[in-house]
C-alpha cells in the first residue's frame, strides 16, 4: 500500500513540475521595439503579433 502511495505522488509530482512552463513563440528573438530602431520604421506594431488595433 506504501509502495502505491509513493507511486502515485510521485506521478503527481512530476505532473505537477512540468506543467508549469511557459512557452516564447517570438520567431526572430528580438524585441518590437528593437526591430523598429533596425528598420527605421516609425511604429513597432508590424513586429509585435497579437497585437493588433
Amino acid at each position: 500500500m506504501k509502495k502505491i502511495g509513493l507511486i502515485l505522488a510521485l506521478i503527481f509530482l512530476t505532473l505537477f513540475v512540468f506543467s508549469c512552463r511557459t512557452v516564447n513563440t517570438n520567431k526572430n528573438g528580438i524585441p518590437p521595439g528593437q526591430m523598429k530602431k533596425i528598420t527605421g520604421s516609425k511604429s513597432a506594431k508590424e513586429y509585435a503579433p497579437g497585437h493588433n488595433k
